[in-house]
């Protein structure tokens, strides 16, 4: 494990919240083990307390972690976290390191301090999501009143960014989201750790396609599910649950599996012919995940995806987020399928990799020390 050589007396990591171990959490485990100190989160399941995977540190949740099943309804309260983030004192820290995708990065600080942000995307809620959100919300009264509090949050988050000292971006396309809401350049983009070590290429490969996701609109899994109803003779298998499953069990054809959580997924990706992701991502991790098996992605043609995917050598992009636009891409695919070589394809996705990414990520925090 790379260690730093200049003194540190005191760090403290800021993560948003904890109740699972996805895409963010891999990175705030990688800056736990990089630069151990103490963790403050707005929610944390007991369950991550003293973790081997966050290097058995300390979590310390703000108070609105103590009401009763918040794990269930904890994004409802969006209007109280500015007065969360805001509670926790670091006063006592030398180095902040926040891994951040809504307000961790919104730290008070301190003069004296340092203060770099791993920015995963600028909350997706109050800035590129936001009419997204408001759809769902109705009667006319309360959509206005929920706007007005979005665009409240709004001018805190570009006020409260101010007290980052430097952006680190997940990828291009969120450095691009940088530049366009906080108006500030991305000091470097790091893309995250990628454990390509557990991800190996199977030995064999059965006939069916694969996708793995949480079941939640913006992932487009029903897309995906509704292209495989327009190709009967091609079989899909979906990993993953969240609050889409009943919607999806409906639209699910006689050629889709729906196989939930599964804690073992790299034996069914491996045998994949290829695997699916439809997400407008700002990274997107299971896609390297899938090419570290050495199976070729079919995904969108923008975002992470775009950055993580070489056409015609590991997978295949499709431009639009539509079901014509999908079975395009799997036709696409289908045409060029014997060409593919997954042993490229893996070699490829170790560019990704956990290792690359804690080497980077200790130069950057060396270089600002």
């Amino acid at each position: 494990m790379l260690k730093v050589d200049k003194s540190i007396n005191k760090v403290a990591l800021v993560h948003d919240w904890l109740f699972q171990f996805a895409g963010a959490e891999k990175v705030l485990s990688s800056m736990t083990h990089l630069f151990p100190g103490d963790i403050y989160s707005l929610f944390a399941d007991p369950k991550w307390q003293k973790h081997e995977l966050f290097n058995n540190l300390s979590i310390f949740p703000s108070n609105l972690n103590r009401m009763p099943k918040v794990e269930k309804y904890y994004r409802n309260l969006l209007q109280l976290f500015p007065k969360a983030i805001n509670s926790f004192d670091l006063s006592k820290y030398d180095l902040i390191l926040s891994s951040s995708h809504a307000v961790a990065g919104n730290v008070k600080t301190r003069k004296g301090q340092l203060h770099i942000c791993y920015c995963h995307t600028p909350m997706r809620y109050i800035w590129d999501l936001m009419d997204q959100y408001l759809l769902d919300v109705k009667p006319a009264l309360k959509k206005w009143y929920v706007k007005r509090a979005l665009l409240s949050l709004q001018s805190w988050d570009l006020e409260a960014k101010k007290g980052v000292d430097y952006f680190i971006a997940n990828s291009h396309f969120i450095a691009n989201r940088i530049k366009r809401v906080y108006n500030r350049d991305v000091d470097q983009v790091i893309y995250p750790p990628v454990d390509t070590k557990k991800f190996q290429i199977g030995s064999k490969e059965e006939n069916y396609f694969v996708t793995l996701s949480r079941l939640v609109p913006y992932k487009k899994i029903d897309l995906i599910v509704e292209a495989f109803k327009h190709l009967p003779n091609e079989r899909l298998v979906v990993i993953g649950e969240g609050p889409q499953m009943a919607q999806i069990k409906e639209k699910a054809g006689n050629n889709i599996e729906l196989l939930g959580y599964v804690e073992d997924a790299q034996s069914i990706i491996q045998k994949a012919r290829g695997f699916i992701f439809a997400a407008l991502e700002d990274f997107g991790i299971s896609p390297v995940e899938a090419m570290s098996c050495g199976i070729p992605v079919i995904a969108l043609g923008k975002g992470g995806t775009f950055e993580s995917v070489i056409e015609g050598t590991t997978g295949v992009h499709f431009p639009t987020q539509d079901i014509k636009s999908i079975v395009e891409g799997l036709n696409k695919f289908k045409k060029i399928e014997s060409y593919f070589c997954k042993e490229t394809i893996r070699s490829h996705a170790q560019t990704f990799s956990t290792e690359r990414f804690e080497r980077e990520y200790t130069q950057f925090i060396e270089e600002k020390l």
